[in-house]
């Protein structure tokens, strides 16, 4: 009980924290940080804007604190996600930890870990900002300026969907970070005890999922899919010209082979916990025996991005508040369209949007120019979103597609 008055003061109490009269620290390994705001919450995360009282120069980051509750499990998920961070560490175009630490917490006689993971902090934030601004402002994305930072978010994402590295999941490295030693600990020091040996230890990967990727790939080369691709996730560099794919607690192996009812279940729960509802695959909202979840879940999530991007938000979203109707059911039926195709439009299948007149492409592309949506852009989103999986481009043919848009769009107005 104590636990869950807890979870529930926390957001009222961090949200006050610049009013406290000292202000809260913590020293994470051989860092001491200075917690200044909470940025941002969800589920039984935190994360909060810290700055280095270790540096000289006292950089500012983000530190995202993970409860972890539900013991053994909760605290597997969380490390799966400072794995994911390692493995990716090199990544271009996604994002890096810069330390993690576990600790054992007391309060109310209760025991309950938390997970700590430190991040480079982004002063611009994140896609679903400038989304918000534009909403708020009347404004749009220029396209050339949107389409760069569409195609840099598809090139990270082929890091993930190509992996290419060495060690990590599935390798034989032992995990370190920063201010670890091998074989030694990390501890957060805030008057809490510490005992992350076996934690630090779990994988993305069971020993026979290792054994058996090991024979099908070589030991070489991986595939992984994000599974939450979405506004929120894509941090903006300080430059403003590119885009960091962040939030790496979806990240799955891929493909998934379905071969049991009870799987479909669990990753069906899964992808219900961890992918967002607008910005999910139809495939992950009825995963069906039989079928394999890949990394195309991640080109229809990129779909639903660049919608929201045009538009303001999701394509289901905005199909769903238009009719009244369930997102899930649109979704599923693949029911979505271009605010200038009307509410006389016919119902858009996955099989690109039909208007009023009973054409597809070339009626919308007479509706381009008052909507301000280049025809080629919309094509993108089309294709993107296709119930089957198999009728979307994989990641390297929509970074064609991309470029092919670069190349015949016009300069942006100044």
């Amino acid at each position: 009980m104590s636990q869950i008055l807890l979870d529930l003061l926390h957001p009222l109490l961090t949200s006050c924290l610049p009013c406290l009269p000292g202000t809260p620290t913590l020293k994470i390994n051989s860092r001491s940080l200075k917690i200044l705001r909470l940025l941002g919450e969800g589920g039984f995360s935190y994360v909060y804007l810290v700055q280095s009282l270790s540096s000289p120069n006292h950089e500012l980051y983000a530190l995202k604190k993970i409860r972890c509750p539900f013991g053994a499990e909760s605290v597997a998920q969380a490390m799966k996600e400072v794995e994911a961070y390692k493995i990716f560490g090199s990544t271009p175009g996604i994002i890096h930890s810069v330390d993690y630490s576990i600790a054992t917490e007391r309060g109310g006689g209760e025991e309950s870990k938390t997970v700590y993971v430190l991040l480079p902090y982004y002063k611009r934030g994140n896609l679903q900002d400038m989304i918000n601004a534009n909403l708020v402002n009347h404004s749009k994305f220029p396209e050339r300026k949107l389409m760069g930072l569409f195609l840099g978010v598809c090139r990270a994402l082929r890091g993930m969907h190509v992996y290419q590295g060495g060690g990590g999941v599935g390798g034989q490295e032992e995990m370190v970070v920063p201010g670890r030693k091998r074989g030694g600990k990390n501890t957060v020091n805030r008057g809490a005890d510490v005992d992350d040996e076996q934690e630090q230890g779990r994988s993305l990967l069971t020993e026979d999922e290792r054994v058996t990727q090991a024979r099908e790939t070589g030991g070489k080369r991986r595939s992984y899919a994000h599974r939450d691709i979405k506004p929120g996730n894509i941090m903006i560099s300080d430059s403003g010209d590119e885009p960091i794919l962040m939030d790496l607690g979806s990240v799955a192996e891929s493909p998934l082979p379905i071969t049991s009812r009870s799987l479909a279940i669990a990753t069906q729960d899964t992808a219900a916990e961890h992918s967002t509802m607008p910005y999910r695959a139809p495939e992950l909202f009825d995963v069906k025996t039989g079928t394999v979840v890949d990394t195309k879940v991640d080109i229809w999530s990129m779909g639903c991005t660049l919608y929201a991007c045009l538009v303001g938000k999701s394509p289901f979203e905005m199909r769903s508040d238009e009719t009244g109707g369930s997102l899930s059911i649109c979704v599923l039926s693949g029911d979505w369209r271009f605010p200038d195709e009307g509410p006389g439009a016919k119902k858009n299948k996955g099989k690109g949007p039909v208007s009023p007149g009973g054409t597809t492409a070339a009626a919308a592309a007479a509706a381009t120019e008052e909507e301000g949506i280049s025809e080629p852009i919309r094509e993108v989103v089309r294709r993107c979103l296709r119930v089957e999986p198999s009728e979307r481009p994989d990641i390297d043919e929509l970074i064609e597609m991309v470029e092919r848009v670069l190349e015949v769009l016009p300069e942006d107005a100044a």
